[in-house]
């Protein structure tokens, strides 16, 4: 959930200054959009919900975000396993050991499990850093793509709309220009994958 909020408001944060770049460096440009809708030279908007569901590079980033924290869960999983049937072999044998071995197990474990602390805490670093990095893949791509789009179009401001966004309570459906957008950045998408 965290994932999806930092990346909903950094894409809504980009989106908007995508527009407003887009608007200052716009040349003026005449006829109407390839949405059907909006004219040149209005402002219009795009369902981020509908974006991040319906952007394909999303959904591959998402892919790749979740194949990545299941691997690093389960290769930390099993490291923990391991460590705790140790502990357990230790505790079922500790009986039977003398004081020595008792003390040099007992800080073997210690160690061991210092390692796995610091081990499970950089997956996790490594995981926050590869979510960071694809966001700001995300974010950027989507910037690009809008700031083209706004230039092609006419537009002199892209803005988004999310559910529950108090930021924009109400738009025109006729500025909505998301199907074409969503239509396009994944042609472009696709093009770059090949």
């Amino acid at each position: 959930m965290k994932l999806k909020a930092s990346i909903a408001t950094k894409l809504t944060m980009g989106l908007l200054a995508a527009g407003s770049l887009a608007a200052c460096n716009q040349n003026k440009s005449a006829g109407n959009s390839a949405s059907g809708g909006a004219s040149s030279g209005q402002i219009v908007y795009i369902n981020q919900d509908t974006l991040m569901v319906k952007y394909d590079y999303a959904k591959d980033m998402r892919k790749r975000l979740d194949d990545k924290g299941a691997a690093a869960k389960n290769d930390v999983g099993a490291k923990q396993q391991a460590f705790q049937r140790e502990y357990a072999e230790y505790q079922k044998n500790v009986n039977t050991m003398s004081a020595n071995e008792r003390a040099m197990t007992e800080q073997r474990l210690q160690r061991e499990n210092q390692e796995f602390q610091q081990y499970s805490q950089s997956a996790g670093a490594d995981f926050q850093n590869a979510q960071a990095k694809e966001s700001k893949d995300l974010y950027d791509k989507i910037y690009a793509f809008t700031k083209q789009y706004a230039k092609d179009n006419g537009y002199k401001m892209v803005l988004t709309f999310q559910a529950g966004n108090a930021n924009l309570l109400y738009a025109d459906p006729a500025l909505d220009v998301t199907t074409d957008f969503v239509k396009k950045i994944n042609d472009a998408y696709s093009k770059d994958k090949k």
